[in-house]
C-alpha cells in the first residue's frame, strides 16, 4: 500500500474533483428544467394549445469560439512581441496558447489554423498585414510599418 500511496492520493483527488464537478453540473441541470418549466407555463398562457415538442433546441456555439476581433489582437500582439516576421503554424499555436485551447487536438489546429488564415488575409487586404515566402513556401506575416 505505500509503494503506491502517491497513485492513490492522486486518484482520490481526480474523483473528488470530478464527482463535485459532476454535482454542480446536476444543480445546474435541475435549475434549467425549472425554467424551461416556468417559460412553458408562461407561453401556454399566451398560446394554450402550442406544441411545445415542436420547438427544437438551439445549438450552443463551438467552445472554442472567439469574440470579434480576438484572433487579430492576439496575432498583432504576437507580431508585435517577437519583432519577426512569422508563419501562419507559429501564429495558430501561439492563438490557441493564449486561448489555453489544446495545441494536440489536431480539428482544433485545423480550425484554428483557417480562422487565423481568414484573420491574415483580411488584413492584408486592409494593409495591416503584409506576407512574402519564406522558407519551404511558407508565407511569413508582419505587421506593414
Amino acid at each position: 500500500m505505500m509503494e503506491n500511496e502517491h497513485t492513490i492520493n492522486s486518484l482520490i483527488c481526480k474523483r473528488a474533483e470530478l464527482a463535485g464537478q459532476m454535482e454542480h453540473h446536476q444543480a445546474r441541470v435541475r435549475q434549467l428544467v425549472i425554467d424551461l418549466d416556468h417559460l412553458d407555463a408562461t407561453l401556454r398562457m399566451f398560446v394554450p394549445d402550442i406544441e411545445l415538442e415542436d420547438i427544437k433546441p438551439k445549438p450552443l456555439p463551438p467552445r472554442h469560439a472567439a469574440y470579434k476581433g480576438e484572433v487579430a489582437r492576439v496575432i498583432f500582439e504576437a507580431l508585435r512581441e517577437t519583432k519577426r516576421p512569422m508563419t501562419g503554424v507559429e501564429l495558430t499555436q501561439h492563438v490557441m496558447a493564449e486561448r489555453g485551447m489544446n495545441t494536440s487536438d489536431a480539428g482544433l489546429v485545423r480550425t484554428v489554423s483557417k480562422r487565423v488564415g481568414s484573420s491574415l488575409r483580411h488584413h492584408r487586404s486592409k494593409g495591416v498585414l503584409r506576407s512574402e515566402k519564406g522558407l519551404e513556401n511558407l508565407l511569413l506575416w508582419d505587421l506593414t510599418r
